[in-house]
């Protein structure tokens, strides 16, 4: 049976990708950052139209064609696009690949005759595809290189075992080369795929690396080339029937233990982990209860996962018993190995195990951690970050102490200018300083916005009273006050 191949280019995938979504009226394009210039990525028909190129500087663009309405460009939303194409032209052969950045690859041997034939075949794919608002040129031949070159030069399909009479008036760049490849051989006069097989190999290839001989046999047939299908993305998934229903917990436990066992094995071989695990229990009268485990870190480790699950598994109504169980990993992450410490516990599992436990009754979200932030504002010195999605990856400096609580400058009064009073009162508190310590000056972030420290400069010192306190005051001197901003342990 004869080979035959399918390619589709999408001469305009991101921009289309974005106008489905959030459709514009007259020239658009996609820009891409380079450097310090932002240059034009993709581009509609509009603003092709009006003579805008690819690559073409953004500021340069907008001088030729000032309504341009221009996005960022997205390269891993492109991927997951074109990956869904590629899911979507399945339906036409189990072969269907990524061709670059922008293309699919469809290896239709044996397929074509399902649709009617290959004329039938590509009249749908036009049709569907236009129905999506996607550009696209379709080519089909006997290899892969011929059907990429007539997709780019020249759309349609080339009649079989006549592969190098349709490649020939084609130009020298449909057969895949760079671009410096392919001014090099127009100056020697080899402007057409014809030219080149009329010279000898060995010519072509003293002067040329051999990269452009096996291009050109590519396109030819004389060198195999593989189409490589889109591979599916790995299920995390197991299940157990029982041949007589089951009702008590122990029962439960001891399949959920060996479903943990099969599922975290799959997991480990593909240096894995799983964010959440739903347990789904099917009983006898065709009920069926979820049970939903969110981990506070990505986990593999079954005896661990086994006693997450003792709580929710407890809760579970088996009525007149259960005849299925099924475990299937979510959300599943990147987890390498890791070096085992102390107790056969990798640092800081302990704790997340106790998040886990918490966040199963009142929420993962509801429980926080501080993260430093780099600012030398005490306000802005943290932030609150959910404990389960992120982990502390900087350190507080500690060049001047810092009390454990914060809060709003409270104003006190006293009639010291510069130096800590001797006197003064706060929160209705009469205090007497016993020693003091600073200044540290602290000046505020001009580039932020902050009423709270419009004020200026903040002079802060450590003030001990006689009454035992251990306050954090500061003093502002371009408006002389003092406030207190903080309680020393």
């Amino acid at each position: 049976m004869k080979r035959r191949v399918v390619s589709i280019w999408f001469q305009r995938l991101p921009s289309e990708r974005i106008l489905r979504a959030r459709p514009v009226d007259g020239p658009f394009a996609v820009t891409l950052s380079e450097g310090n210039h932002d240059r034009l990525y993709c581009l509609n028909r509009e603003a092709e139209g009006q003579g805008l190129e690819r690559g073409m500087g953004l500021a340069d663009a907008r001088a030729y064609v000032p309504d341009l309405v221009t996005r960022p460009a997205d390269i891993d939303a492109d991927r997951r696009f074109l990956v869904m194409l590629a899911r979507w032209a399945t339906r036409y052969t189990p072969h269907a690949g990524l061709d670059g950045e922008d293309g699919l690859v469809l290896d239709i041997t044996g397929a074509s005759h399902l649709f009617g034939g290959e004329d039938t075949m590509l009249a749908d794919m036009q049709e569907r595809l236009a129905r999506a608002r996607l550009s696209a040129k379709i080519g089909i031949a006997d290899t892969r290189g011929a059907a990429w070159a007539l997709a780019h030069f020249a759309p349609g399909i080339a009649p079989a075992d006549k592969t190098s009479a349709t490649l020939g008036p084609l130009s020298v760049s449909a057969l895949r080369i760079d671009d410096k490849t392919a001014t090099a051989l127009k100056r020697l006069g080899l402007n057409t795929i014809a030219d080149m097989t009329a010279l000898p190999r060995a010519t072509l290839a003293r002067r040329f690396d051999m990269a452009l001989i096996e291009r050109l046999e590519q396109a030819t047939g004389e060198r195999g080339e593989a189409v490589s299908p889109l591979s599916e993305p790995p299920h995390y998934g197991v299940r157990m029937t029982f041949p007589e229903p089951i009702g008590l917990v122990d029962d439960v436990m001891a399949a959920l233990s060996r479903l943990l066992d099969t599922l975290c094995l799959r997991l480990k071989t593909r240096e894995a982990g799983a964010r959440a695990i739903l347990l789904s229990v099917e009983r006898v009268d065709q009920t069926r209860q979820n049970v939903t485990l969110r981990l506070a870190r990505p986990m593999r480790d079954a005896p661990r996962i086994l006693r997450l699950f003792e709580r929710p598994v407890g809760e579970i109504d088996a009525g007149f018993g259960i005849e299925r169980i099924r475990l299937e990993a979510r959300d599943v992450e990147n987890l390498p190995a890791e070096q085992i410490g102390e107790g056969g516990l990798v640092e800081g599992e302990a704790l997340d195990d106790l998040v886990t436990r918490l966040g199963a009754r009142i929420g993962l979200d509801n429980i926080i951690r501080f993260q430093p932030v780099a600012s030398h504002i005490p306000e802005r010195s943290f932030t609150h970050i959910p404990a389960a999605y992120g982990r502390v990856e900087a350190e507080w400096r500690l060049d001047h102490p810092r009390p454990l609580r914060i809060f709003p400058p409270e104003p006190v009064t006293s009639d010291a200018a510069r130096r800590p009073p001797t006197r003064f009162s706060w929160r209705r508190m009469r205090l007497e300083t016993a020693t003091s310590s600073g200044p540290e000056r602290i000046a505020p972030e001009w580039w932020r916005p902050d009423e709270a420290w419009r004020s200026g400069l903040r002079d802060y010192w450590r003030v001990e009273t006689r009454q035992g306190l251990r306050l954090w005051m500061f003093h502002t001197p371009q408006a002389p006050g003092w406030f207190v901003h903080g309680l020393f342990s």
